[in-house]
Order: C-alpha cells, then structure tokens, then sequence
C-alpha cells in the first residue's frame, strides 16, 4: 500500500507535460497506423514498417520475416569495413580482383566498367558499387573479404542486433530465388542497425562518416522512399528488390535516414513482401508509407513550435532544440 501510494505521489509531481507528450506520441503512431492500414486495405502484399525519433521506436506489422534482398548489403558493408579497421587497411587501398570473382548473369554495374581480365579497385570505390549502385558482385567480393556470410552474421550478432537472419550471398540466392526468404529481417532490426550505423558505435569516425555520405549517394529507388519526401530533404537508403516466384515478387524493400527540418535524424524501414501487385505499385506505397511518416513528425514538429511561440515573451524568437 506504501509502494502505491508513494507512485500516486510521484505522479503529481510530474510535470504535465509528460503526459501530453506522451499522449500526443501514441496519437501519432494511431492515426499513422490508420492512414497505412487504408493504403494497404485492398492490395495483395504483406507490408511492415518501423521508424524511429528520438529513440522512440514505432512498427507495423513487424513480427514478419521479410526478405532482405540488397538491404542486406548494409550488414556486409559494416563487417567489411570493421575488418579493414582490424587489419589496418584504408578505404583507398586496392584489392585485385580475378576473372572468377565476376559473375556475368547477375546485377553488376562493376561487370560493366570491367568486362574482362583482372582488375585493381579500391575498397572505397568496392563499397561504393555495392551500397549506392547496389551491385551483386562487389557485395559477394566483400562477403569473401569478410570470411564467408556466417562472418558477417556474426559481425552484426555482436553488435547486439537481433531479429534477423544472414545464410545466403547474391550468388547463393540467383542460384535458387526461393534461398532470398533465409535472409530476412523485422523493419525494426533494421532501424536499430541503421541507428549504430550512425551513431558511431560500430564504425571510427572516418568509416561512420563514409557510411553516411555513401548511402546518401545512393541512386536505386528514386521511385521508393525519395519519391515520398520533399525533394530538398537529405536522404541516406539502401533499397532491395527481388524477381518474381509465378508472378509474386518475394521482396521490395527501403530502408534509410532522413534529416527532419529540426536537424534530427528519423530512421525508417518499409519492406513489402510476397507482392503480387507491379513493381510501380509496390514502389508507390513505400513512398506513400514514408509521406505519411514524414507528414506526421513535420506536423508535430510545427505544432510545437506554434505553442512554443504563444509563450515566448514579447521580441524572443522560437527555434527547434
């Protein structure tokens, strides 16, 4: 009975202003759970979501395993880039590359600047390929750097990111399409990985601000996320898309941080799985999904700074902490 009371006591002496923040919060995720829930009311695609604010954390239907596909490249690159730092290797050192290391039947902007024989590239530009071209044979060449997909998966189990799982590389997964469902993820492991990323507690300062400048130089999925915000707003993404099993496409994810008008990060996840819907649309809804995300912080964001205004004193100017 003294526990009880002492919490009662507790209570009126928290500011009230908790309680608004956070009833405004689980106000947010219910009308934004409502707006995706009409988007999806009629389409033949499993869809799940999570972003988060401030470290506050907000999902949709994210107990599904959904199929990586190239969002995956994002665990590869982190492990990568921590071997380098243990072996001392810089991001414009070389690595040769042979012939067999190459394969011609698969997505490679890299097969197409080196179509034949041996060739040097540096790490740097090797990672480049992989994250912001999205090409499947650097992302197996540094795989093979790292020791095998079982070494990047451990890589990223002792960063202490659950919900997810790595067997397969790209050539693994071209050889039999249906191999693309053993790399899957929640959203929200993704987020939490997006999170270390940049906040620097899995990278040194030069790989963490590499990481960041290359995954806004991505240039796959113009039509994804980027179609859903303002044109002017940094965005940092790594994209994913299958082929189709008799006519359902396994996956088409996106996955990224934005800078709010505030300077805050949000980070965002929208993976669509087992889509029998077209590619456009499934494309449409991602953005759709990130515009109603973004409308909603933007809107609270105004809102308070409307109500911040009304308090300032006569000639004081409000501006977002």
């Amino acid at each position: 009975m003294y526990t009880f009371s002492a919490f009662l006591v507790l209570l009126l002496f928290l500011p009230a202003g908790v309680f608004t923040a956070q009833a405004a919060n689980q106000e947010r995720q219910a009308a934004i759970e409502r707006a995706i829930a009409q988007i999806l009311r009629d389409k033949a695609a499993t869809v799940g979501v999570a972003y988060s604010v401030d470290g506050r954390l907000f999902t949709h239907n994210d107990t599904v395993r959904y199929p990586l596909m190239s969002v995956f490249k994002l665990h590869v690159a982190v492990a990568a880039l921590q071997r380098m730092e243990a072996e001392g290797i810089g991001l414009n050192d070389m690595r040769q590359i042979a012939p067999l290391q190459m394969h011609r039947n698969t997505y490679s902007p890299l097969l197409d600047r080196y179509p034949s024989g041996p060739f040097s590239i540096s790490y740097a530009d090797l990672l480049h390929y992989a994250l912001a071209l999205s090409d499947n044979n650097a992302c197996d060449i540094l795989i093979d750097y790292t020791g095998g997909i079982e070494a990047v998966k451990s890589c990223i189990d002792r960063a202490g990111i659950t919900g997810y799982d790595l067997t397969e590389t790209e050539a693994s997964m071209h050889a039999d399409l249906r191999a693309c469902y053993r790399n899957w993820a929640h959203p929200s492991s993704v987020v939490r990985l997006l999170q270390k990323i940049l906040d620097g507690s899995l990278l040194d300062e030069e790989h963490t601000r590499f990481m960041r400048t290359t995954l806004i130089a991505t240039t796959t999925g113009s039509d994804k996320m980027r179609a859903g915000l303002p044109a002017d707003l940094t965005l940092g993404h790594k994209t994913g898309s299958s082929d189709r099993i008799d006519g359902v496409k396994t996956g088409d994810n996106d996955a990224g941080f934005f800078y709010l008008p505030d300077g805050r990060l949000c980070f965002l996840a929208v993976f669509v799985k087992d889509s029998r819907e077209s590619d456009r649309t499934n494309a449409a809804l991602i953005a759709q999904i990130t515009r109603i995300v973004y409308n909603s912080i933007s809107s609270s964001l105004r809102h308070k700074s409307s109500s911040l205004s009304t308090r300032l004193p006569e000639g004081a100017t409000s501006r977002a902490e």
